[in-house]
C-alpha cells in the first residue's frame, strides 16, 4: 500500500490531540515526513518520535512546500490565519498532484471563505476540511437512522450544547490558547465550536433555510455571547432548536443533548462522547446504539487517502464548509438585527453587527 507523505503545518495541540493518533492509526497509509512551526522547538519536541531529522523541521512553511516528498499539507493555525496559509499553500502547489487538510472554519470572514471555497479549483488541487464531526461515527449511526425511518417522519429536534470555557480557560484545554481567549475573528469562541454543531445538524437534516435568533452579550472576549438561541428551519420544512451555552455548565443529568423527536419514537444523544445512542418507540420498546467515540479524525484521514488513490469522492470539501460557516454568521445577523434571516440573504461583503455588552462590537465584512 502507497504511503502518503505529509508535511504539518502548526505543531499545536491540534495536531497532539487530534491528528496525531489518526495518523499513528493510519500508518500503512501515511508517513510524516515534514513539521513546521514558528516554533521551532516545537517541532524538535517530535523529532525522534517521528524519526525526523534536522533538516525535516522547518519556521517557514514556504520552504518545506518545496519539497518533492510531500502529498499533502495538513495546515493548523489559528483561525484568523487559515485562508491566508490554505491559499499560499495552494499557489505554490498549483496544478500537482498534491492535496490540502484545512481545519475548520475555512476562514474567519465570509468574504475570505468565499474565496477559499474556490480554491480548489481556481487551483487544481483536492482539499478537505477537516470537520470531524461530519464524520463521527454517531452522526453516521443517527443520519441512517433517519434516512431508513426507524422512528417515522421527523417532526423536529432540540439540541442543547453546553461549554465551560471560562473553567477550560484554566486548564490544559484547547480554551487555554491566547488566540482563543483573546480572538481575531468574529464570534470567537462560538464560531471556533459551533460550526462543529451547524455541520453535524447540516449533515443530519440537510440545509438550513432561515434561523431566528437570541443571544445574552457578555463583556468577555472570547466570545461575544454567553449563549445563544436559534431556531431553525431546513429547506426540507423541518425545524429544530439549537442552543449553545458557552459560559457555564448544565448540572442535571442526563444531559438535555440532542433529541430527534419522530412520528414513531425519538432519537437520544446525550453528548459527543457517551458512546451510545438511545432511541425509544412510541410501543415502549427501547434500543440502545454503542459507537466508537472521536472517530471522526480517522475516518476524515481515510476518506482522504481514499479520495487521493481514486476509490472516494472527498466528503467534506470547502463549499460544504462554507455552507456551515454561513448558517453560524446568519445567526449573528438575526441576532443583530432582531429578525429572521434566510441564508440566501447574507452574501459576503455584507456587515454584521455583533453586539459586545453596551459599547463594543465586532463586525463581519
Amino acid at each position: 500500500m502507497k504511503k502518503l507523505g505529509v508535511g504539518i503545518i502548526g505543531v499545536g495541540m491540534a495536531f497532539e490531540r487530534l491528528h496525531y493518533p489518526a495518523y499513528q492509526a493510519l500508518s500503512d497509509r501515511y508517513e510524516i515526513a515534514a513539521l513546521c512551526d514558528l516554533d521551532k522547538q516545537k517541532c524538535r519536541n517530535w523529532q525522534k518520535q517521528l524519526n525526523l531529522q534536522e533538516s525535516d523541521l522547518y519556521t517557514d512553511f514556504r520552504e518545506m512546500l518545496q519539497r518533492n516528498d510531500l502529498d499533502i499539507a495538513d495546515i493548523m493555525v489559528p483561525i484568523e490565519l487559515n485562508f491566508e496559509v490554505t491559499q499560499a499553500v495552494a499557489k505554490a502547489w498549483a496544478n500537482k498532484h498534491r492535496a490540502i487538510i484545512c481545519e475548520k472554519p475555512l476562514a474567519p470572514t465570509l468574504d475570505q471563505a468565499l474565496e477559499a471555497r474556490n480554491l480548489a479549483r481556481d487551483y487544481n488541487l483536492p482539499i478537505m476540511i477537516a470537520e470531524n464531526y461530519r464524520h463521527n461515527q454517531e452522526i453516521s449511526i443517527i443520519k441512517d437512522l433517519i434516512h431508513n425511518k426507524r422512528i417515522g417522519e421527523i417532526y423536529y429536534f432540540l439540541q442543547n450544547r453546553v461549554m465551560n470555557f471560562p473553567d477550560e480557560m484554566l486548564k490544559n484545554k484547547f480554551a487555554a490558547r491566547e488566540w482563543r481567549q483573546h480572538p481575531e475573528f468574529p464570534g470567537g469562541a462560538m464560531t471556533d465550536t459551533g460550526v462543529h454543531d451547524i455541520a453535524a445538524l447540516q449533515d443530519l437534516f440537510g440545509s438550513i433555510e432561515k434561523v431566528h435568533a437570541f443571544g445574552k452579550p457578555q463583556e468577555s472576549d472570547f466570545s461575544p455571547y454567553a449563549v445563544v438561541n436559534a431556531n431553525l428551519q431546513f429547506v426540507s420544512g423541518l425545524t429544530g432548536q439549537f442552543t449553545f451555552f458557552i459560559a457555564g455548565k448544565e448540572m442535571q443529568r442526563p444531559l438535555t443533548g440532542l433529541r430527534i423527536f419522530g412520528t414513531e419514537g425519538m432519537i437520544y444523544l446525550e453528548e459527543r462522547d457517551c458512546g451510545v445512542i438511545n432511541v425509544a418507540f412510541n410501543d415502549g420498546q427501547t434500543e440502545r446504539i454503542p459507537y466508537e467515540v472521536q472517530k471522526g479524525y480517522y475516518n476524515e484521514l481515510l476518506n482522504l487517502y481514499n479520495a487521493l488513490t481514486g476509490t472516494e469522492q472527498i466528503s467534506v470539501t470547502p463549499e460544504i464548509e462554507f455552507d456551515d460557516l454561513r448558517a453560524l454568521m446568519c445567526i449573528y445577523k438575526s441576532i443583530g438585527e432582531e429578525k429572521i434571516v434566510s441564508l440566501d440573504d447574507l452574501t459576503p461583503s455584507g456587515e454584521i453587527g455583533i453586539q459586545v455588552g453596551e459599547e463594543k462590537h465586532l463586525h463581519l465584512h
